[in-house]
């Protein structure tokens, strides 16, 4: 085949992808409006995926089974009014492509509502094994990306700047700035407890949605929560899926980010993207008022005062942890030298010569011991239970493979915001496969010197134990190859005695003298943060946070919890980025009267 012929054969085939994925929208649509659940589900195969991001739920709503996803479409249509459901031009065009091992035509459309516009993935497959002429759909995403009214204000809607241009003797942009961070006057509609990414996230959205927000930060400055880690920190996946909302990383930036550049550059994007903020201000408590359906939030500022606050929600940007977790170790009470828990490390500089135990296998204590190795201190680390490890460099590039396709960062993350949890299971097992085979050698090492090694309880390795636990696991980046060549020492939880002014007994009844021991313990759940600040009773009704809830989604995040004017946001940069968005169409939506505030059932 020629050039010319191959050029030509391209292009009849990128005609009928067109045609395909139109013919299936059409028929789509025609099948809602009909309102027949049985013609709905004619057009999905028998074990569909949908995922509805607030388009027709007002939730975050996976359905699996071409009648459940019928059903449900049908039964909210007529609330919904969804329509102009097209190949969205302004997307990647439709094209071949192989998902979950599965080959199928990918397309990103769009469509609207009575409401907003909104975006989804269809992935379509041939209608049987034989290949017969038409097509049904195996994933089907509905997306809400914009209220009708209240678009972001990017673009060709962004300010015209009038209100500071040339303003003799007013306010110019600063002043304007300042006053609005005093809220001298007022109480902001959404208060944010958390400055780091999640916090910045939903804040910036909610600005561009005319919703102000607040954000209290306990460090003195924003981007301290990072800068306060652990001296040689930086970011284990990859710089191009990490940008915040608006705004992406200078191109310049290196591909794994140190913390202290992520701290300066969460600083700058606070005051570029006009986030309200007040830093040296701790949430201390919080009381919803169900009579005036907002809550009493106590602040304590940096000077020993409380400002009280009456906001319509409270958005919990804490992270996926909460305070950190110091387990009852027998006879730790006893040793002579410094105890710190992971977070209150800095750098292994002062313990140079000396010996350390970092109790724990995660990410932060393996970082802490490479940390600690690097200064020539001594390093032992103690294994408590078994542990996911990987690569940094695979882990990060199988991971995120879709977003080294080359579509644009917007497509990335609509289409990854399609998966419903069977899928993630499915995709996150066939990536530790491959994992496995890059590291082979690393794992048969470890596992040679005594290592607890898994791959998490159903073979999805270190995302789904972060997605369910959040920890667990180890991105490597150089201490597994340490202890297999003996750099590192490691020692099994179950040989040691208790610990000693020494260091760590032995059942054997020898000593691993210690000069410091290091907690890498982890954190307790979010949970315990809304029960130290909002009280059991808060606590109980909101249920767990994060982790898998009934449905697989994550429980009581990016969404509606069993607390009226009470959410979550935690999670990567990339999450923050992604349900930002979609945490903040929901507020905008309560405060103007489009969804019922009450909390979903």
């Amino acid at each position: 085949m020629n050039h010319a012929d191959f050029r030509s054969a391209r292009e009849r085939d990128d005609l009928e992808v067109q045609q395909v994925t139109a013919g299936w929208l059409e028929a789509f649509e025609a099948a809602l409006a009909s309102q027949n659940a049985d013609r709905v589900a004619g057009l999905f195969v028998e074990a569909g995926n949908w995922r509805d991001v607030l388009a027709f739920t007002w939730h975050l709503t996976p359905r699996v089974g071409a009648k459940a996803i019928a059903q449900a479409l049908v039964a909210r249509q007529g609330a919904v009014q969804a329509h102009g459901f097209e190949i969205n031009p302004e997307r990647t065009p439709p094209r071949r492509a192989k998902r979950l091992g599965q080959a199928c035509i990918e397309a990103l459309y769009r469509f609207e509502t009575a409401v907003g516009r909104g975006e989804g993935l269809l992935r379509l497959v041939p209608a049987d094994a034989g290949g017969a002429a038409g097509h049904k759909a195996w994933v089907f995403s509905t997306s809400l990306e914009e209220l009708k009214g209240f678009e972001d204000k990017v673009g060709d809607r962004r300010p015209t700047g009038a209100a500071f241009s040339r303003n003799f003797g007013g306010d110019n942009w600063e002043d304007a700035r300042r006053k609005a961070q005093d809220y001298a006057d007022r109480d902001p509609t959404v208060l944010v407890v958390g400055g780091a990414q999640a916090g910045l996230s939903i804040a910036a959205r909610l600005n561009q949605v005319g919703v102000d927000a607040l954000v209290v930060e306990k460090w003195p400055r924003i981007g301290d929560s990072w800068r306060k880690r652990y001296h040689s920190l930086a970011l284990h996946n990859s710089i191009h899926v990490n940008n915040l909302p608006y705004l992406p990383f200078p191109p310049t930036w290196p591909n794994y980010i140190p913390k202290d550049m992520l701290g300066l550059w969460f600083e700058f994007y606070a005051q570029v993207m006009e986030i309200n903020h007040w830093t040296s201000t701790e949430f201390a408590h919080g009381v919803w008022d169900d009579a005036a359906k907002c809550w009493t939030a106590t602040l304590k500022r940096a000077d020993g005062s409380e400002r009280i606050m009456r906001p319509r929600h409270i958005v919990f940007a804490n992270g996926v942890s909460s305070y950190p977790l110091q387990p009852e170790i027998p006879g730790l009470d006893s040793f002579k030298g410094d105890v710190l828990h992971s977070e209150g490390f800095d750098s292994g500089e002062p313990y140079a010569g000396k010996r350390a135990i970092v109790i724990g296998t995660g990410s932060s204590a393996n970082d802490i011991a490479l940390d600690l190795h690097s200064f020539g201190c001594h390093t032992t680390m103690v294994q408590r239970g078994s542990t996911t490890v990987v690569s940094i460099d695979p882990a990060a590039k199988l991971n995120y493979a879709l977003y080294d396709e080359g579509l644009p960062v917007e497509e990335c993350d609509l289409i990854g915001a399609a998966a419903t949890p069977p899928m993630i299971v499915t995709a996150y097992q066939l990536a530790v496969k491959r994992m496995m085979e890059l590291d082979k050698d690393m794992v048969d090492g470890l596992k040679r010197i005594g290592f607890k090694y898994d791959i998490g309880e159903d073979g999805t390795g270190h995302q789904m134990k972060y997605r369910r636990r959040g920890g667990g696991y180890n991105l490597d980046a150089g201490s597994s190859d340490l202890m297999i060549r003996g750099e590192i020492d490691l020692l099994q939880n179950e040989r040691i005695e208790r610990f000693c002014p020494e260091g760590a007994l032995l059942k054997d009844g020898s000593i691993v003298p210690a000069d410091l021991v290091i907690l890498g313990t982890g954190y307790y759940p979010q949970g315990e943060l809304v029960r130290r600040a909002l009280g059991e009773d808060m606590e109980a009704c909101i249920g767990p946070i994060w982790g898998e809830g009934a449905d697989g989604e994550l429980a009581n995040m990016y969404k509606r919890t069993p607390q009226e004017g009470a959410w979550f946001i935690a999670g990567s940069l990339t999450q923050a980025r992604v349900y930002s968005k979609y945490l903040a169409l929901q507020i905008k939506a309560m405060e103007e009267g489009l969804v019922d505030a009450s909390p979903f059932e």
